[in-house]
């Protein structure tokens, strides 16, 4: 059994019909509760519950702290190629668009991981564009070793692989892996992916249960917030979340809330999400899912990201480049996956942090931690 054996007996349009029919009476009556439903779920991600989006957020706050302290893991972004064989619509990297093509080879990906490691970040996520001919496993092994001398945690956002593609990874020293499934409804999904591996929707639901098979510690999930109503899209990421952490036990779960952003090809959204759209819906998850990890990138503004550490976040993105090269070599927006809103140092970051109550935390985790013990 796989999600997608759950995934197809929900109905998009009676899930949003649901949401959208829900009243102030279902509102008060959930949130007495402390074990949600999936019905519960979605009544709190529901038009009605905005009013109630306060006293939401004061129990995610609290469910958090318990949960996890205050905390706040910092991870950086460093994107090794933006060659990629997709049409995706909303993507910088559509393989229409005519930026520069940049793959860093090994000197240029030891120059990058250096400057990130220099901020004091030991956790590093590594992204490709879907283009396995040019970033294959051999490289991204390559970039892992390399990686490795610079940071205590190693992840990836790359194409979806089989479990095998994931092992191979994992005894290289990744750790964690992010796939986003864009957008939940079929129909839509098919509508702005328009040619390449990306568009086989199945294949890529089922990418985060290869994931915590193939024995990654940590996977994240999320939509794109923005393709279509980000209401729906979030209880299907709700419900998959749940799937997967009742399932894979062992395995450290995440869900990520990206908003869509100015990019190449300047695709608007399909669906207006507001600052108050994103909040109720990072509030609803983590009083649905107490134990799952949330996390903002720099897609947020500065103002916004400081806001949020109190509602439920965990891990945020800090001192952020979208563009293969852009910390130490040749910065160049053209190149950029998207334009990033939250341009500030890691050090300021962490300032911020600090001056919130919260601890950042640069470091959590070594692959000592599971390496067998001579004696």
């Amino acid at each position: 059994m796989s999600f997608y054996d759950i995934y197809k007996h929900y109905d998009w349009d009676e899930i949003k019909n649901f949401i959208y029919s829900r009243d102030e009476t279902d509102i008060i009556s959930t949130l007495g509760k402390q074990h949600l439903t999936d019905e519960d779920f979605a009544t709190l991600l529901s038009p009605a519950a905005e009013k109630y989006i306060e006293e939401m957020a004061q129990t995610a706050h609290k469910i958090t702290v318990m949960r996890f302290g205050k905390t706040i893991k910092l991870y950086a972004p460093l994107y090794l190629s933006n060659v990629c064989t997709n049409s995706c619509i909303y993507c910088g990297f559509n393989v229409h668009n005519k930026i520069p093509r940049i793959t860093l080879n090994e000197d240029e990906i030891e120059v990058e991981a250096k400057a990130v490691s220099d901020t004091g970040i030991k956790h590093i996520l590594l992204l490709t564009g879907e283009a396995p001919k040019i970033a294959n496993i051999d490289y991204l092994k390559k970039a892992t070793e390399i990686c490795s001398k610079y940071f205590s945690s190693i992840g990836i956002e790359i194409y979806p692989l089989d479990i095998e593609g994931y092992k191979t990874l994992v005894d290289a020293g990744v750790d964690l892996l992010t796939i986003y499934q864009e957008t939940y409804n079929r129909k839509t999904y098919n509508e702005v992916h328009l040619a390449g591996k990306k568009k086989d929707f199945l294949w890529r639901l089922e990418t985060p249960e290869r994931g915590a098979a193939a024995g990654l510690r940590t996977v994240g999930i999320g939509a794109l917030m923005g393709l279509d109503d980000f209401r729906v899209e979030e209880f299907f990421v709700g419900i998959h979340a749940k799937y997967l952490m009742k399932k894979y036990w062992k395995t450290h779960f995440t869900v990520s809330f990206p908003r869509i952003r100015k990019a190449e090809g300047c695709y608007a959204p399909r669906c207006y999400v507001s600052d108050k759209n994103l909040v109720q819906s990072i509030v609803a998850m983590r009083m649905f899912l107490h134990d799952v990890g949330i996390v903002i990138s720099t897609r947020e503004p500065a103002w916004l990201r400081d806001n949020l550490i109190p509602l439920g976040v965990t891990q945020m993105s800090a001192g952020s480049k979208t563009e293969p090269g852009g910390y130490a070599l040749h910065e160049d927006e053209k190149a950029e996956q998207f334009h990033i809103e939250d341009n500030r140092p890691v050090n300021e970051i962490i300032n911020v942090i600090r001056s919130k109550g919260y601890d950042p935390v640069l470091k959590d985790w070594d692959r000592a931690f599971v390496q067998p013990v001579s004696v």
